[in-house]
């Protein structure tokens, strides 16, 4: 069974803001965006001050003018894998955070509606002796995780119990904004560490 706090994050619309600020996003063009945040419980689960895998220890948000929702999440690897960049098997990806304008409104694996990435490449931090950076369509969607694991391999997931109103309030949100083509819009996706 996959830890999960006993609270939803909370934040300020005020603080979050701030907080992504110095990103300098256009809100004109982006209104609403979807903001992580690593290791967000990372004092008060797992290990103490580390940000663990394989557990719903961060935090999600949802910001828009109408709307600052908060999910708990997962922006992590649900386990380890070492690789290298020159050997046929690739270590885990981890997502580098910074401002990433590559999520639309598309199929997971062809299974469900989730924020996949489908407007272009990512930079991810791989498992490995060292760890190593890899750029590349890596498929780092924010999908639902499941109730045993966080079931993810380098995607940011969402709490089974919290999924649908995480997917159903970015799509009333984005449909709000751009109602004739809101599955082509990208919505940003902001990660930060705590």
């Amino acid at each position: 069974m996959a830890i999960i706090p006993a609270e939803r994050p909370r934040l300020s619309s005020t603080e979050l803001r701030r907080r992504i600020a110095p990103f300098d996003i256009d809100r004109s063009k982006y209104p609403v965006i979807v903001v992580g945040i690593r290791g967000y419980y990372k004092n008060s689960m797992g290990a103490p001050g580390v940000n663990d895998r394989g557990i719903y220890d961060d935090a999600i948000f949802i910001e828009s003018a109408q709307v600052m929702a908060a999910y708990n999440g997962n922006t992590d690897p649900s386990s380890y894998r070492s690789g290298s960049r020159a050997g046929s098997t690739k270590g885990m990806a981890s997502l580098n955070p910074g401002a990433w304008f590559v999520h639309r409104f598309d199929m997971h694996k062809g299974q469900y509606l989730s924020l996949c990435q489908r407007a272009g490449a990512v930079t991810v931090t791989r498992d490995g002796n060292p760890p190593y950076q890899d750029t590349g369509w890596f498929g780092i969607n924010i999908h639902r995780g499941s109730y045993n694991s966080t079931s993810s391999e380098g995607c940011q997931t969402i709490h089974p119990a919290q999924w649908d109103s995480f997917i159903a309030t970015a799509i009333d949100q984005v449909r709000r904004y751009f109602p004739n083509n809101w599955r082509n819009k990208t919505v940003p996706y902001v990660l930060l560490v705590e």
